[in-house]
């Protein structure tokens, strides 16, 4: 990795939970979270790690949301609930579907800013699937609906033991990483990419249905230097050492790699 110096900043886009009077712990109260997984392998990187908290005013206070991210070296867009089809401008077509349009609208603002910025931004399944719709892009309600005969991507048994093949683009940054077209990733996920979002480049796909496992930015009207990758898989949820599965190390060096960068450009200025 590039540079030296302190450690980085990163942020992390937090998961949100609506009140539940069956809950016992925080009964009835709403709550902001990450998974603890996550924060355990950005910490294996050295770097300092911190939740950006869920804030119903900076949705209408850009400056806010604004200072959130100018206060972060690179942003972190985790997994959890679906993605509301409104947001890519569709009506879900099953309850089940309906996601969180407010999460939505806060990653969203997230994302584009730190795009406007050049600050890295790396994502992790719903991640992949915000970066693809902050672009301009869809996405397929279910997968299993929405093209059939697609293999399942998401079973509540195994859950992130649920594996199966990527064919990775030849040439791609991904293969840059891994310098292999084929690997093994888990699969926890029912939604996927639709249309790609503009400046996209596909970097992975399941080769038993064609669905998007990976993307990447290469072109953003932005900001001429803005770094942007993500994976559909969720390799927080590996085991460090894990040899059956893509490694997890190379997606976070690159990631840290690009926000040292980053921070290295904007201090070298006058």
């Amino acid at each position: 990795m590039s540079g030296d110096g302190p450690p980085l900043r990163l942020g992390l886009s937090c998961s949100v939970l609506p009140p539940d009077p069956e809950r016992n712990l925080f009964k009835n109260r709403p709550l902001v979270y990450v998974e603890q997984s996550m924060v355990d392998w950005l910490l294996s990187s050295g770097q300092r790690v911190y939740l950006v908290p869920f804030e119903r005013p900076a949705l209408h206070r850009p400056e806010r949301i604004a200072a959130w991210i100018d206060d972060l070296d690179g942003l972190v867009l985790t997994g959890g609930t679906d993605l509301a089809p409104e947001s890519y401008g569709e009506r879900p077509r099953d309850p089940a579907w309906a996601g969180d349009p407010e999460r939505d609208a806060y990653e969203l603002a997230l994302v584009r800013r730190a795009l406007e910025t050049a600050t890295p931004v790396f994502g992790v399944c719903r991640g992949l699937q915000l970066l693809n719709v902050a672009l301009g892009g869809t996405l397929y309600q279910d997968i299993a609906t929405d093209r059939p005969g697609a293999r399942v991507h998401r079973d509540p048994g195994p859950y992130h033991r649920l594996e199966h093949e990527v064919e990775i683009v030849a040439g791609s940054g991904l293969h840059a990483l891994y310098g292999t077209t084929r690997g093994r990733v888990n699969s926890v996920h029912h939604q996927g990419i639709r249309d790609l979002g503009a400046g996209l480049a596909v970097e992975a796909r399941c080769p038993e249905d064609g669905v998007i496992e990976s993307v990447r930015l290469v072109r953003s009207p932005a900001h001429p230097r803005a770094w942007a990758h993500a994976v559909q898989w969720h390799p927080e949820f590996q085991e460090p050492g894990d040899t059956h599965l893509l490694a997890r190390e190379p997606l976070l060096d690159a990631f840290v790699d690009a926000c040292r960068r980053r921070r290295d450009e904007r201090e070298s200025r006058p």
